[in-house]
């Protein structure tokens, strides 16, 4: 389901989305839709997520632009997922829970938390939002937005 965020209560906005939970919960993956790519989130509880922000760049940005595909670093931020979706629709996705166990909800809170206020390695393709929401629920560290990339973008080449 697509859910909106009004002070601290979720609500649905549209129908069903198949592989998505219907109430989230703390340790729940948030999906973020931007135009062109998506952001994500672990929610936390109490409606705050923690995310990293690439360096350079502020959640009300809409964590996009040339800068996000540069930056080499990133600040773990906890905010208001309304803060950060602001008028973007986002959802509640645990899409790898089939193929990975998830770490219990209060291991990947704490997790998380211990991770806010600290700047972590970034890379668009290596280390991303994705990758670093994945790490929490799982201890696997993957994107699927980069595995949708074709190969040919993300090798190096040397001559």
């Amino acid at each position: 389901m697509w859910y909106t965020f009004t002070a601290i209560s979720w609500q649905q906005v549209e129908g069903v989305v198949p592989g998505v939970s219907e109430t989230p919960k703390d340790g729940d993956l948030i999906e973020i839709f931007f135009l062109g790519f998506q952001h994500w989130a672990v929610c936390v509880g109490h409606g705050y997520v923690v995310h990293v922000v690439p360096s350079g760049q502020f959640a009300g940005a809409g964590v996009s632009g040339l800068k996000c595909a540069f930056a080499k670093t990133a600040m773990v931020k906890k905010e208001l997922l309304s803060e950060v979706a602001g008028k973007h629709r986002y959802r509640v996705n645990n899409k790898h829970d089939d193929k990975y166990k998830p770490r219990p909800p209060n291991t990947i809170v704490q997790l998380a938390m211990e991770k806010v206020g600290k700047e972590v390695p970034y890379s668009l393709i290596f280390k991303n939002c994705e990758h670093f929401v994945n790490e929490l629920r799982y201890g696997v560290s993957r994107s699927d937005q980069v595995f949708q990339v074709p190969a040919h973008l993300t090798q190096v080449r040397c001559s």
